[in-house]
């Protein structure tokens, strides 16, 4: 059995402009710098965080880069709708805003990645060649050793190279590496990974034997269970926090950042 530390995904180190873009992130998402804003000057803002003006032009980068804002030149920068934005990156970026934020876009991915994948698997089984097929067999019923976590994500990436189709491909990585950072909360229970073994080799036989409808099925319902099992771990661990002093339930109101 795999020790239960290797199914979480390690810790990235935090550089300092990335501290500075992470705040800046919060007041946009959360609307205290409203879209159409603008920010304020580079030597305003490394005055602010206490950091130079390099600093700062790295975490603007890194905003104009997600589309948070428009940098323009000789007049500053100002706050774009990041409901606008065609940059998926930008997905896991707003996932640092808070825990509603989290919860919200883990959510979203989660039912896109069901929605998306079975599609993946079905056009895999129809079009894997011998050399996707032998890959696929090593990492699903002959990587005892690799864990559990890196053994699903890798599963994923093969049957996504074996739809040969680039966007999908692309779509698959963005959403394995996703749920890689999560897999913690449905790896850590042991029926999971039980479930994620036999996932693995039926999906391997239904893909060998190019049994698309089959192999579309078998995706399905694995996602359709991870998805359930995920939120509510979440729900879970974040139950006393929607529970007020009196015992009644918190209301629940429309997310702030519909109102980008």
């Amino acid at each position: 059995m795999t020790a239960k530390a290797n199914h979480h995904a390690p810790e990235k180190r935090v550089r300092i402009h990335e501290r500075v873009s992470h705040v800046l992130l919060q007041r946009i998402i959360r609307g205290t710098l409203p879209v159409g804003s603008k920010l304020s000057t580079e030597r305003a803002l490394a005055a602010e965080f206490q950091v130079n003006r390099a600093t700062v032009r790295e975490a603007l980068r890194y905003l104009e880069n997600l589309e948070l804002i428009a940098i323009r030149q000789g007049d500053g920068a100002y706050v774009q709708s990041f409901l606008e934005s065609g940059n998926l990156e930008t997905a896991k970026a707003v996932m640092n805003v808070d825990e509603a934020m989290r919860r919200e876009v883990l959510s979203a991915i989660l039912e896109v990645r069901r929605i998306n994948s079975p599609e993946v698997a079905y056009t895999a089984a129809l079009k894997r060649s011998c050399g996707h097929l032998q890959q696929l067999e090593q990492a699903a019923l002959h990587s005892p050793d690799l864990p559990i976590l890196e053994r699903d994500k890798r599963v994923h990436h093969i049957i996504g190279l074996a739809s040969g189709n680039i966007l999908q491909i692309l779509m698959t990585n963005f959403f394995e590496d996703f749920f890689y950072a999560f897999g913690h909360l449905y790896f850590d229970n042991e029926k999971n990974r039980h479930r994620s073994a036999a996932f693995h080799r039926d999906i391997y036989h239904a893909i060998r034997e190019q049994n698309a409808g089959v192999a579309r099925d078998i995706m399905q319902d694995v996602l359709q269970y991870a998805e359930h099992a995920v939120l509510e771990e979440i729900e879970n661990k974040t139950v006393t926090g929607c529970v007020a002093a009196e015992g009644h339930p918190r209301q629940r109101n429309s997310p702030y950042w519909l109102n980008q």
